[in-house]
């Protein structure tokens, strides 16, 4: 399973359909509160597909990763922001181990190869 956190509704949809038509389950969230609410979902996914930013005064895709880190998720992240790489959570993401951190907007053509190289590697099941 895919999921896909981004507080802005339209850019998770298109995600989630995105992944759906190509015959992945996915799961879209748009805040941490979202990601806890469906905790065995997200930690049972190989792929997660994080904003950097969700929000102000809302805890940080930089947060979630660690969250999902701290009860041992092994599935890949991959974080995505429309921030430049001098903004401070763009800089803490690049500094995590074992991600990408990728600008939006991205292209369709690179989120089925993210999602299809986790299929390759037995991480999704498509």
């Amino acid at each position: 399973m895919i999921v896909v956190l981004d507080d802005d509704v339209n850019m998770r949809d298109c995600m989630v359909d995105l992944f759906r038509l190509k015959g992945w389950e996915c799961l879209g969230v748009g805040s941490f509160k979202d990601v806890r609410e469906h905790a065995e979902r997200v930690l049972g996914s190989r792929l997660a597909i994080l904003d950097v930013n969700l929000g102000p005064g809302e805890p940080s895709g930089v947060d979630v990763y660690k969250w999902l880190r701290s009860l041992r998720f092994s599935g890949q992240i991959v974080f995505l922001t429309g921030h430049a790489g001098m903004h401070p959570l763009v800089q803490e993401a690049r500094a995590l181990a074992g991600v990408r951190v990728l600008l939006k907007p991205i292209a369709v053509h690179l989120l089925i190869e993210i999602a299809r190289s986790a299929a390759r590697t037995g991480e999704i099941r498509a």
